[in-house]
């Protein structure tokens, strides 16, 4: 059984499955809970699940429901969780490379720029001291503005600013506030420090390390770190530039808001869609194109190996180009003087397609458990498998078959994507016989 573990593929869902346990053990504490009765078993579990695969999503209010020592199990969850999923993405990628001969480990090695297998434990200290470094820019700055600008104690201050960090940085979309930064919609010091610290924890560690390295030769990127820097701005710009316009006259969102305000809660409702889970307008009246457009950015999510959810940009836009060369015939796909191989090909487009069957699934299950509309309910599946966190306010009001649901959309979507990736990589294998061919009639 022990042995079974060791495999990199199973190490990682076990892993989190054994957070999640502690978590929610810890949650029912009755130091945890505002009241100091224990919490409810679901209500722990889900929080710990939400909390661990960095998701954000509540059935409860965790500015009033949980105490001090509540909120700070919360933390350290979401700090394991961010933190072991960057880890765990990096090395696993490390131990696929060992698995593979060695001239393709040269290869993989001069493509990427990668880190090589001695480097482990370096590895391990580079990432929690870039996670460190940002949380605590990002906290030193969130502290000073609720301290200044909402006249806040220093405690209250620098509590909710080193929250309100890591909680951005790992993608987590917890806040400290019943309405999550509605309140601060127009603040661009707040808004715009959480929307930095949001797109960095989600471009993951690899292209965040060779971006610290290369920055000024983009001509020298790898084909990951290009498809994900590039990839990430064009669906940011999108993002931004789409929500601000569908909801600038809605009168329950942007539209009493003046000029400046409006860019900044538009601004900030184009970035957490990268499974920040933040929200500052209420997505509950939003309008049906903007929950559509935040479904597939949501879905698509962020930078592979870092803290974001969905099937990944590099995956997303990996595909593009792969219609890109079908469409002109091409035989290779090729992104930029480099060539992609099949087997990554096929690695993205089981991915892609695993994502949506599990989120097809997700929502008729919710659907046949529930009442609400299907726009709602898609988006609430959507946002548990993108561990986006996002809601239109229909989290709490769910049944619990529900929520139990929800949790295993969490669950599949932090944990399952690395692992079918992983999987696929280490069970490559050259056949010694290939089948008689037979095309089929496509489309």
């Amino acid at each position: 059984m022990f042995r079974a573990l060791r495999h990199p593929t199973r190490l990682l869902p076990a892993a989190f499955l054994a957070a999640l346990l502690v978590g929610t053990g810890l949650l029912m504490l009755p130091a945890a809970r505002a009241t100091g009765e224990p919490a409810p078993p679901l209500v722990a579990l889900f929080t710990a699940a939400s909390s661990v695969f960095i998701t954000g999503m509540s059935t409860v209010d965790p500015a009033t429901y949980w105490s001090p020592t509540g909120q700070g199990i919360i933390l350290g969850l979401i700090q394991v969780g961010g933190f072991g999923i960057m880890t765990f993405a990096t090395v696993l990628g490390l131990m696929v490379s060992r698995r593979l001969a060695l001239r393709t480990r040269l290869v993989a090695q001069a493509e990427t720029r990668s880190l090589n297998l001695g480097e482990v434990r370096a590895l391990l200290l580079r990432v929690l001291a870039m996670m460190v470094g940002f949380e605590l820019v990002v906290a030193a700055v969130l502290t000073t503005r609720f301290r200044i600008a909402y006249d806040d104690s220093f405690g209250t201050a620098l509590w909710h600013g080193v929250f309100h960090a890591v909680s951005a940085f790992n993608n987590a979309g917890f806040s400290l506030y019943s309405d999550s930064f509605m309140g601060f919609v127009g603040d661009p010091w707040i808004c715009g420090t959480v929307a930095v610290a949001v797109i960095l924890g989600g471009l993951g560690f690899p292209v965040m390390l060779e971006l610290y390295r290369e920055w000024r030769k983009p001509r020298y990127w790898s084909i990951h770190t290009r498809l994900t820097v590039w990839g990430s701005v064009i669906l940011l710009l999108i993002g931004i530039g789409a929500i601000t316009a569908f909801e600038w006259s809605n009168p329950a969102t942007l539209g009493p808001l003046n000029w400046r305000e409006s860019l900044v809660g538009g601004m900030f409702s184009g970035v957490t869609p990268r499974t920040a889970g933040f929200n500052s307008i209420d997505y509950g009246a939003a309008r049906p194109e903007t929950l559509a457009l935040t479904n597939v950015l949501m879905f698509i999510g962020g930078g592979s190996a870092g803290t974001s959810g969905g099937i990944k940009v590099t995956t997303f836009f990996l595909l593009a180009f792969v219609i890109w060369a079908e469409v002109r015939g091409e035989d290779d796909v090729n992104v930029g003087a480099r060539r992609v191989p099949a087997q990554a090909v096929r690695q993205a487009v089981t991915v892609a397609l695993l994502g949506v069957g599990t989120v097809a699934l997700g929502t008729l299950t919710l659907l046949l458990v529930t009442d609400f509309p299907f726009d709602r309910v898609l988006f609430e599946a959507t946002a548990a498998f993108s561990t986006a966190g996002l809601s239109t306010g229909i989290t709490g009001s769910l049944p619990a078959s529900g929520q139990l649901a929800l949790v295993a959309l969490m669950f599949i979507g932090r944990v399952g994507t690395i692992t079918v990736a992983s999987a696929i990589a280490l069970r490559h294998r050259k056949l010694r016989y290939r089948r008689p061919e037979e095309r089929p009639i496509i489309g």
